[in-house]
């Protein structure tokens, strides 16, 4: 079985990650631009930040047989700092515009400040404008208040919900975000938020039905496998195999092929590894590593 994990912070991860998610099976991967764990100061940080997800990641993780994608947007906690924000929106259609570049996102509240609010309607407007689907980040206080606010303020900006992925979701919100029609993202961190066995028993509850299964994994306690470990924990509690390929595969394909930036063909006939690449000059090997180069002709007779 394939995975996708549709929202996972990788350039906080290693490559010992990669070659993990790849050998359980993620084949494509969404990175959000987010908060990096202390505030960044000037906006050369963020058009730097932004460059190396459609830039350098993408080629990181491609080395390793995985196919990166990413979300562009000004996170809510850096939104409090109104100065930077505006810079910020400003340099955000140029990257909006690169290839692999799949939603908006992720935006929404953090401690639901007014300017918070102002730069989620802005960056709302811009989904809009650039024809782009949205992840919204609700909040970790006051999580049902967030949500329910966040969904009011997209359905004010007139975004079809299909075009909308509510994350962070719990047992809480699930139904209201399912309710009115959203994409309703659960994410699985170890022994926090929903784990992997609660969100087993949300799907038994609510079905498949535009849930999605990710991990967020990032520089804090979290897991990259969390996708593939939900999926066979659900296969283990009797969920049916349709089921889990929803929420932890064909649900997230749906949602973000709306981009025109996400396809399935781009990961079930890739390009061989050959790690003899470079980026820039850059290797993701050390001295005295073997590259690892794969047959493109050998590859296709075992798909034969």
């Amino acid at each position: 079985m394939k995975f996708i994990d549709p929202h996972i912070h990788v350039t906080s991860r290693t490559t010992d990650d990669y070659e993990a998610m790849a050998a359980a099976g993620v084949a494509a991967i969404i990175e959000p631009a987010f908060w990096l764990g202390q505030p960044r100061t000037n906006v050369g940080s963020f058009q730097d930040y932004f460059s190396s997800l459609v830039g350098f990641e993408k080629f990181r993780a491609a080395q390793f047989g995985i196919r990166h994608y990413c979300t562009i947007g000004l996170n809510s906690k850096e939104a409090n700092n109104e100065a930077l924000a505006e810079q910020v929106m400003e340099i955000m259609p140029l990257f909006l515009a690169k290839e692999n570049v799949v939603a908006v996102g992720e935006i929404g509240f953090d401690d639901m400040t007014a300017l918070e609010e102002k730069y989620l309607r802005l960056q709302l407007e811009m989904a809009k404008e650039v024809n782009l689907p949205v992840l919204i980040h609700t909040p970790h206080r006051n999580k049902k208040q967030g949500t329910y606010r966040s969904m009011d303020i997209i359905e004010e900006h007139e975004i079809p919900p299909h075009l909308v992925v509510i994350d962070h979701n719990n047992e809480e919100t699930c139904e209201e975000v399912l309710r009115r029609g959203y994409w309703a993202a659960f994410t699985i961190y170890p022994k926090t938020k929903m784990g992997n066995e609660r969100m087993v028993e949300v799907v038994k509850k609510y079905g498949p039905e535009r849930i999605i299964v990710d991990s967020s994994a990032d520089w804090g306690v979290s897991d990259p496998l969390a996708v593939p470990k939900t999926g066979n924990l659900m296969l283990e509690r009797g969920v049916p195999q349709e089921h889990v390929e929803l929420t932890c595969y064909k649900n997230a394909l749906a949602a973000y092929s709306q981009s025109g930036q996400f396809e399935e063909s781009d990961w079930l006939d890739p390009e061989p590894i050959d790690q003899r690449t470079l980026f820039e000059g850059n290797s993701v090997l050390r001295g005295g590593q073997a590259p690892r180069v794969d047959d493109k002709q050998e590859d296709d007779r075992i798909i034969q």
